[in-house]
């Protein structure tokens, strides 16, 4: 009886976790839902100062890391939200060097499709982030990175690999 009500506990305490992050609550690493926790920047919202003072070479390992990063998240959220890329995989591409971009300068996966007076502070409210309110709450991408199968722009492809990435996007530029 013990096991029971121990194990309903975890699942109510897991389910309101889970909820308070989507409303932007929590924003902790520990209560994301396990998809997204696992691509987040170690759960921290702190922007990359030291961004601006490195060397090409330093911009470009974090670069490489974010980019390998933010693909395969990408590839593993069209997974499991039965999403798919745009025909133009440039368009995919685009976006997740974006992502990837703003995960080196502001620590985490900020929507690169909008324009914000104040990215720092978009950054920490988490609604722009990736994956954004909408899409999570109703499959809606503003960016066309996840589109669904009635989207006229929705292609076949469920995969983009780092050098797709690379070579549609135009590599790394600061």
């Amino acid at each position: 009886m013990a096991k029971i009500c121990h194990r309903r506990r975890i699942a109510v305490f897991s389910t309101v976790l889970t909820a308070a992050w989507l409303v932007g609550i929590a924003d902790s690493f520990t209560s994301a839902p396990p998809l997204v926790r696992e691509f987040r920047f170690s759960g921290r919202l702190q922007a990359t100062k030291a961004a601006d003072d490195d060397t090409e070479e330093e911009r470009n390992e974090k670069m490489e890391k974010a980019l390998k990063a933010m693909t395969n998240f990408s590839n593993k959220y069209i997974s499991t939200t039965q999403t798919k890329y745009c025909q133009d995989k440039s368009i995919a591409a685009v976006v997740i060097k974006g992502l990837a971009e703003h995960k080196v300068s502001l620590g985490t996966p900020l929507c690169p499709c909008r324009f914000y007076e104040d990215k720092e502070a978009e950054a920490k409210d988490g609604y722009w982030n990736c994956p954004c309110t909408p899409m999570r709450e109703r499959h809606e991408c503003h960016c066309m990175l996840f589109l669904t199968d009635d989207n006229q722009f929705a292609g076949p492809e469920t995969n983009i690999s780092i050098e797709e990435v690379k070579d549609l996007s135009g590599g790394f530029t600061k």
